[in-house]
């Protein structure tokens, strides 16, 4: 979380997490993505999760996809950061 809060610190740009490599999310992590998109929505700055199947049904599980904007791949996350 203190990475993410040097990120905010230091620029407005959009913000990407890619989860692709990570087996494994729990609770805390979810809630440090949903504290980080909250973050981004209250100053205005774009986010996307890019995840891998296994994150991806977690995060569905738990009914997040839309509000983390959560999406399948990096190609995918910075064409929707571009438009």
């Amino acid at each position: 979380m203190n990475f993410i809060n040097d990120v905010f610190s230091s620029n407005q740009l959009p913000m990407v997490i890619d989860l692709t490599k990570i087996d494994f999310i729990d609770s805390s992590g979810l809630g440090a993505m949903v504290h980080t998109a909250k973050q981004c929505k209250k100053s205005k700055r774009s986010f996307v999760v890019v995840g891998n199947p296994r994150v991806i049904q977690t995060i569905k599980l738990v009914r997040l996809e839309e509000f983390l904007h959560l999406v399948p791949d990096l190609d995918t996350a910075l064409t929707k950061l571009a438009a």
